[in-house]
C-alpha cells in the first residue's frame, strides 16, 4: 500500500526585511492511509507553515520546493499526483474535498458575522456542485453530528460568539468533514440515523489538526480527542495532529516528528521516541513537561534562534546541554536511533538514550 501523503525535501522560503528564511527546511515524511502523525514542536519551528504548504496556503511571495505526492485512492493501481505542481483550480478541488484543515484558533477562522450553518453549507457547495438547498441542509446537519455538536437545528442559526471554545471547535471539524469526498453518490441520510456510519457519508482522507486543542479546558481537550478519535475508526481518516503538548500527542498519535527551526530533528513510533528519546531537544521537552508524577520541570535554556539567523552547525547547539565541538561544524543528517526511528544527532550512535535525557 502506498503513502497517503508523501513530502520530499519540502522546503518553503519566506521573504522578510531581513532577508529569506526557512520556516519549513527539507523537510521528509510520510502518512499511510488510517495512520496518525503528531507534528510536535515549540511555537516557531515551523508545524504550521509545513500544514499550509500542504493545504496550498502560504502567505504571499512564499516560494515553495520539493515533492508533495498525494495518492488519489491509496492501494494498488493508484495514481499519485504532486500537489505542489498542481494547477490552482486543481488544488482548490483537492483542498477542503480531500485534505481539509482545522485551524488553530476557530473564533479568527469562523467568519464572525455569518451564521455557523451558512459557513459548513459554502463547504458542501463548493465541493459537491449541483445539491438542492435540501440535500444541502441535511449534508450540514449531518456534519454537525458527527462533530457531536448537540442541537445541531438550532446552532446552524448561531453565530460563532455565541458558542463556547469547545462548540467552535466542533463546528470546525464540522466544516472539515462537511467539504470531504463522498463515498457513493447517494444522498446522506437524514438526521435519524447514524451519519457516522451511512454509506454516502462524506470525509477528507487527511485531516489536519492545528493546536486543535489549544486554550481549552483540559475536560473538553478530552472530548475534542475523543471524538478525533472515533472520526479516525469511523471514517478512515488520516490525521495529522500539530501540537506543542507531548502529553496530548501521546494520546492521539501513532508516530511522532519532532520540529526545530524548520527541521525534523526526531521521528518515530510514539511510544519510542516519549519512551527513549534520542534528540537532545525531544528529551528536553519532556523534562519539561508535567506529568503525574511529581517532579521538578526542567525548562529548555535559551529560546528557538531567530530563522534570520540559524547558528552554523546543528540549530540547537546553543542550548544544548552535551553539544560537542564537531556540533557547530553542519547540520547534522537523520541518524537510525531503532527501528523506524531516527534523530538528526550526531551522538545517537554513541550515546544512550538515559544520557541524552539526563
Amino acid at each position: 500500500m502506498s503513502p497517503l501523503i508523501e513530502l520530499r525535501n519540502l522546503t518553503v522560503e519566506i521573504p522578510t526585511p531581513r532577508g529569506w528564511i526557512y520556516p519549513v527546511n527539507d523537510v521528509s515524511l510520510q502518512l499511510d492511509p488510517g495512520e496518525s502523525l503528531g507534528l510536535v514542536g515549540e511555537s516557531g519551528s515551523g508545524k504550521s507553515m509545513l500544514a499550509l504548504a500542504v493545504m496550498g496556503l502560504l502567505p504571499p511571495g512564499a516560494k515553495v520546493r520539493g515533492e508533495a505526492w498525494y495518492s488519489d485512492s491509496p492501494g494498488a493501481g493508484s495514481s499519485r499526483v504532486n500537489l505542489l505542481t498542481l494547477p490552482e483550480r486543481e488544488r482548490a478541488g483537492t483542498r477542503g474535498r480531500d485534505i481539509a484543515m482545522i485551524f488553530q484558533e476557530p473564533m479568527t477562522a469562523l467568519n464572525p458575522v455569518t451564521r455557523v450553518g451558512a459557513q459548513i453549507a459554502e463547504a458542501v457547495r463548493t465541493h459537491h456542485t449541483g445539491l438542492s438547498r435540501e440535500e444541502i441542509d441535511r449534508r450540514v446537519l449531518a456534519a454537525l453530528e458527527r462533530a457531536a455538536v448537540p442541537e445541531p437545528a438550532s446552532r446552524v442559526h448561531q453565530f460563532p460568539h455565541q458558542l463556547s471554545g469547545g462548540l467552535r471547535q466542533r463546528v470546525m471539524i464540522a466544516m472539515a468533514l462537511a467539504g470531504g469526498a463522498s463515498d457513493t453518490r447517494a444522498p446522506i441520510s437524514d438526521s435519524g440515523r447514524n451519519p457516522a456510519h451511512d454509506s454516502a457519508r462524506t470525509a477528507p482522507r487527511l485531516l489536519i489538526a492545528d493546536e486543535p486543542t489549544t486554550a481549552l479546558d483540559v475536560t473538553v481537550q478530552k472530548q475534542i480527542l475523543d471524538l478525533l478519535a472515533q472520526l479516525r475508526r469511523d471514517l478512515g481518516l488520516t490525521l495529522l495532529f500539530i501540537t506543542h503538548d507531548l502529553g496530548v500527542v501521546a494520546q492521539v498519535a501513532d508516530r511522532i516528528a519532532v520540529t526545530y527551526a524548520g527541521r525534523i530533528v526526531e521521528e518515530g513510533p510514539a511510544l519510542e521516541v516519549l519512551e527513549k528519546p534520542r534528540h537532545p531537544y525531544t528529551a528536553g521537552l519532556l523534562r519539561a513537561s508535567p506529568t503525574l508524577v511529581r517532579q521538578i520541570l526542567q525548562p529548555i535554556p535559551g529560546t528557538v534562534p531567530p530563522l534570520t539567523s540559524l547558528p552554523p552547525g546543528c540549530a540547537f547547539e546553543p542550548r544544548c546541554s552535551v553539544r560537542v565541538s564537531e556540533c557547530t561544524r553542519a547540520m547534522p543528517e537523520m541518524r537510525v536511533a531503532g527501528a523506524e526511528h531516527n534523530a538528526r544527532c550526531i551522538l545517537v550512535e554513541s550515546v544512550t538514550s538515559r544520557e541524552v535525557a539526563r
